[in-house]
C-alpha cells in the first residue's frame, strides 16, 4: 500500500507537470499569436493614417467645376447672404489663371488642371476669382507655395482674375488682393477686387473675409474636406498653409 500510495503520488505529480506544462503552452501560443495579429493590423491602419490628398496617385479623379461650385449661390459658413457664383471655368492648362513665371512655375511642377469661378461678394462692392490648382504632390503643391510671394513682390507675374461679362472686367485688371494655401497636392487661391477698382489697402477686414470665405471655408473645409472623406482620397490631410498678399493692375501680354 505504501508503495501503491507513493506510485499515485509520483503520477498525480507527472499529471500535475503535465497539466500544467499544457497550461504554459497554451498562454504561450496565445502570447505568440497576439504579437503575430498586431503587424497585420499595423499593416492595415498605416495606409489610412497617411493623407490621400498628398499625391494624384492616390486622389486620381480630376476636379470638376461642379464639385468645386456646385450652385449658382455660394453659401459659406453661416453666412445670411451667398456669394454669387458668376462665371465658372475648368481647363488642362494652368496657365489660364496666372502670368509670367507664376505660370511657368507651376506647370513646371506639374500643374495639369484648374478650376476656378469668379463671385460677387455679398456686400457688391467686391468681385472674387477662386479656384484650386492641381499639382503632382504635396512636395510640388508646397514648392509653388513658398516661390509665389517672391515672384509677387518682384512682379515676375501673378494670378488672372476672370473677367465675367459687364461690369466684371475690373477683377482681371484693377490692383487686388491675393491669398493662396495648401492642402495635399491643391493650391487653393483668390484674387479679391474691388468693383470700383480702387486699391485694396492690406489690412481691409472686408477682403479678409472674404479670402478666409475662399480658402478656409469653401475650397478647404468644403470642397477638399468632402473629397478627402468620401471621394477618391479617404483621409483628410493636416491643416492648410496658407499666404496672402497683393498683386498690381494687370500687365498680361
Amino acid at each position: 500500500m505504501l508503495v501503491g500510495g507513493a506510485a499515485a503520488l509520483v503520477l498525480l505529480a507527472l499529471c500535475g507537470l503535465t497539466a500544467a506544462t499544457l497550461m504554459d503552452g497554451r498562454t504561450l501560443i496565445g502570447q505568440q499569436a497576439g504579437p503575430s495579429a498586431a503587424p497585420d493590423t499595423t499593416r492595415d491602419t498605416v495606409p489610412a493614417e497617411a493623407s490621400d490628398l498628398d499625391s494624384r496617385d492616390t486622389d486620381q479623379a480630376p476636379l470638376t467645376a461642379r464639385e468645386v461650385f456646385p450652385a449658382s449661390t455660394l453659401a459659406v459658413g453661416d453666412g445670411e447672404n451667398g456669394y454669387e457664383v458668376l462665371r465658372t471655368q475648368s481647363s488642362a492648362s494652368c496657365a489660364v489663371a496666372a502670368t509670367g513665371e507664376v505660370s511657368d512655375l507651376l506647370v513646371r511642377l506639374g500643374c495639369n488642371q484648374v478650376v476656378r469661378a469668379t463671385l460677387r461678394a455679398p456686400d457688391g462692392d467686391h468681385l472674387v476669382t477662386t479656384g484650386l490648382f492641381n499639382l503632382t504632390d504635396r512636395s510640388s503643391a508646397e514648392r509653388a507655395r513658398d516661390r509665389i510671394r517672391q515672384l509677387l513682390d518682384e512682379r515676375q507675374g501673378r494670378f488672372r482674375g476672370m473677367s465675367a461679362g459687364d461690369d466684371t472686367e475690373v477683377i482681371a485688371t484693377a490692383p487686388a488682393r491675393v491669398g493662396w494655401q495648401v492642402r495635399g497636392h491643391y493650391i487653393a487661391y483668390a484674387v479679391v477686387a474691388r468693383t470700383d477698382g480702387a486699391t485694396i489697402r492690406s489690412g481691409d477686414t472686408v477682403v479678409r473675409e472674404i479670402l478666409f470665405d475662399m480658402l478656409e471655408q469653401h475650397l478647404n473645409q468644403g470642397v477638399l474636406e468632402r473629397r478627402a472623406e468620401g471621394g477618391t482620397a479617404s483621409q483628410p490631410t493636416e491643416g492648410p498653409t496658407d499666404d496672402t498678399g497683393s498683386q498690381d493692375e494687370s500687365t498680361e501680354d
